[in-house]
């Protein structure tokens, strides 16, 4: 069933209002890192959670956690549905929070949306035709999917993406000059009105070595190359297209460039992911509001374990880092519609 637009008005200069946190799966482990994100910024950051109330208060008392302060309810949870594999009233409750949580964003009663992880299997067994939250959040918002980019952010680099969740092959037929333009325009836009001025941008390539002139493919010279130029004639700082197996070396640590773009899923999140999904983010770039999450799944072998002392497994340290970067990103207004010319 496709999600209706939500034709509200977006959250800008709300500094005050507070950040929501859909709980996401509730088989996996989103529930139990929200409640210990919460318990953690307890007192420093004002929050509020969009889940099943019941099924949150059940968690906290199995955890030993506290109940947040603030719950918005959303979705159903059935008492003893299983913890750790996809379910179709997981997938149900999951995006039942985050329509929820969009709304509310949209609304001005919260500043920034951070997700917790749901389950894209879920989600499809309920009905829900969408391949992750990106897609679902755009046509929410009424932004539409070509008018958002994924990015995935650590301390030490940042990569954009010009498609996401695609299989190769059709991922490959997206790279156009049209889609690359697109995609550098969304990263400037975006990136620069979260206060990252001036703003660097490296391109990487699409075959190896960025095509060696045309001998492993001609894409770089005849759509990416075009893009860049007509990029940096609008006056964004676009260089390349550079070898893939290279340029995130160049952007580490932002030495080179502030960020990366990368032609397909798995060429801009490998390098990523590699330097650690505890502090990963993905950030939505191109939404009217601020939206972030962690950068991992709903890691359903660790939903419902404890230690001895009772304690949960799951680490909430990545939604942290997502609570954190909304929390800046939404002070800086990273998430107010774009200024027209």
């Amino acid at each position: 069933m496709p999600a209706d637009r939500l034709a509200t008005h977006p959250a800008a200069g709300l500094a005050d209002a507070p950040i929501a946190i859909s709980m996401g799966d509730p088989c996996g482990i989103g529930p139990e890192i929200t409640l210990k994100a919460c318990a953690t910024l307890a007192g420093r950051l004002s929050l509020v959670v969009v889940g099943n109330p019941e099924h949150l208060r059940a968690e906290a008392m199995r955890l030993r956690l506290p109940v947040p302060d603030h719950i918005e309810p959303a979705g159903h949870v059935p008492g003893g549905l299983a913890r750790g594999h996809d379910h179709a009233l997981g997938g149900e409750a999951a995006y039942q929070a985050v329509v929820c949580g969009a709304r509310l964003a949209m609304q001005g009663q919260v500043r920034a949306l951070v997700t917790a992880p749901l389950s894209k299997a879920a989600l499809q067994a309920a009905g829900h035709d969408y391949p992750g939250h990106t897609e679902l959040l755009a046509q929410l918002s009424g932004a539409g999917e070509g008018a958002v980019r994924m990015m995935l952010v650590n301390p030490e680099l940042r990569v954009v993406l010009v498609s996401i969740h695609l299989p190769l092959r059709q991922a490959l037929d997206r790279v156009t000059a049209a889609n690359v333009l697109d995609t550098l325009n969304i990263t400037h836009r975006s990136l620069t009105r979260a206060g990252i001025k001036p703003l660097r941008i490296a391109v990487a390539g699409l075959n190896p070595h960025a095509g060696e002139s045309g001998l492993f493919g001609r894409e770089d010279l005849d759509i990416i190359a075009p893009a860049i130029a007509r990029a940096r004639a609008q006056g964004i700082d676009a260089r390349g297209p550079f070898p893939p197996d290279t340029v995130f070396m160049r952007a580490r640590g932002f030495r080179d460039f502030d960020v990366v773009v990368a032609m397909y899923h798995d060429q801009g999140l490998i390098p990523v992911k590699y330097l650690g999904v505890d502090d990963g983010v993905n950030v939505t770039l191109g939404l009217p509001f601020v939206r972030t999450s962690p950068d991992h799944g709903t890691a359903y072998d660790l939903a419902g374990r404890t230690d001895e002392h009772g304690q949960g497994l799951a680490d909430p340290a990545s939604l942290l880092a997502a609570i954190a970067a909304a929390d800046q990103l939404s002070r800086a207004g990273a998430g107010s519609p774009p200024t027209r010319d």
